[in-house]
């Protein structure tokens, strides 16, 4: 099959690759209908992140069809429509049952394969998905495929960030970053009830993004985002902040634009050592800091209901739609923000599966 693959940092390419076969009994094949390139992929493409193994087949947002199953899989067969959120997990173990599926003592995420160990990626024509039955969640019926989508990442993750900053009702929000976590933390607010959502950054798109999904924009580019949002809260400061980029100065700026109080939360991908400001800063200011990777299978049923509910056209966010022939372009197109890229979708074309006979599905 063909998949995109790593092979040194800003090496991408698109190449035949082995068929995922079931190793477990507990593991599905799934052929990718859509997969998406996201703002985490680039850290490992430009070397932020070390340690993938040459060849690895990058990506982590899929929806798709089941094509087999092992024997002890019992909830999924094969044609069932699926998706998945961007790492595997048990459902079983204490971290799983505290909610936090993200750090599963036995989960894996999709695309990290280190020493020859781990689990290749779905920007592939088909992946393989152990913990099927902990893992997948059922597409609903008559559900557009693009919002299901993303469900599995950037939905659930702004979920994440909208919760973990303790947004409610009366309350103002100051989102961060607007590519595809900031907006969908947009959106989630919004649904958690925050009476203003002001939101910074420096793309126009992206802000026209914003303000589509019920924020007030801040253009970083052209006035102090800082002095913005103090001004539109009496001085004050925002009673909470969602950080969504991953940088020492989206950081920084989440920081500063805080009420004595407020609450920090960080879903962007941070590569620094350090933080951008002090314990005694978070000290004076009585901080609440909330940050980690989303639990997104843990959200995904929720964030497939703000589908449902259709309060917020959230496949806008999606601006380029490609086949996966063309992934080295469209990672350059995301890096660069280029021809107003503001997330790209990948639809793979399936070509038969390799030589060796079929495996039959195990009971549903």
């Amino acid at each position: 099959m063909k998949a995109l693959t790593l092979h040194a940092p800003g090496d991408l390419r698109f190449e035949e690759v082995g068929e995922p076969r079931l190793a477990e009994a507990t593991d599905a094949i799934v052929q990718v209908e859509l997969g998406a390139l996201c703002g985490s992929d680039l850290h490992v493409f430009h070397g932020r992140e070390r340690g993938l193994d040459p060849g690895t087949v990058l990506g982590h947002e899929f929806l798709g069809e089941v094509l087999e199953v092992g024997a002890g899989v019992e909830r999924f067969r094969r044609g069932d429509r699926v998706v998945s959120p961007f790492s595997t997990s048990c459902g079983a173990c204490p971290p799983c049952r505290a909610g936090l599926t993200a750090r599963c003592e036995r989960g894996q995420l999709f695309g990290w394969v280190e020493g020859g160990r781990g689990l290749q990626g779905a920007q592939a024509e088909r992946v393989r998905v152990p913990l099927a039955d902990s893992t997948l969640v059922e597409v609903p019926a008559g559900m557009d495929l693009e919002p299901a989508l993303l469900c599995g990442d950037v939905l659930s993750t702004g979920l994440f960030c909208a919760e973990s900053a303790e947004v409610g009702p009366g309350r103002v929000a100051a989102v961060v970053g607007c590519g595809p976590v900031g907006l969908m933390a947009i959106v989630s607010a919004r649904e958690l009830g925050a009476s203003r959502v002001l939101a910074v950054d420096s793309v126009p798109e992206r802000l026209a993004l914003a303000a589509r999904f019920g924020a007030e924009p801040v253009d970083r580019g052209a006035e102090d985002p800082l002095e913005r949002i103090l001004d539109e809260t009496a001085g004050r400061g925002a009673d909470c902040a969602l950080e969504a980029v991953g940088t020492p100065a989206s950081m920084e700026l989440a920081f500063s634009v805080l009420r004595p109080g407020g609450t920090l939360a960080a879903v962007g991908v941070h590569t620094a050592e350090h933080l951008p400001f002090s314990p005694a800063a978070a000290y004076d200011r009585n901080l609440t800091l909330r940050t980690g990777r989303c639990p997104a299978r843990s959200l995904m049923e929720r964030a497939l209901a703000i589908v449902s509910a259709g309060s917020a056209p959230i496949a806008d966010i999606v601006s380029h739609r490609l086949p996966l022939e063309e992934g080295p372009r469209a990672y350059e197109l995301f890096d660069r923000r280029l021809e107003g890229c503001t997330k790209v979708l990948f639809a793979p074309r399936p070509t038969a599966r390799g030589s060796g006979s079929p495996r039959s599905a195990g009971p549903r």
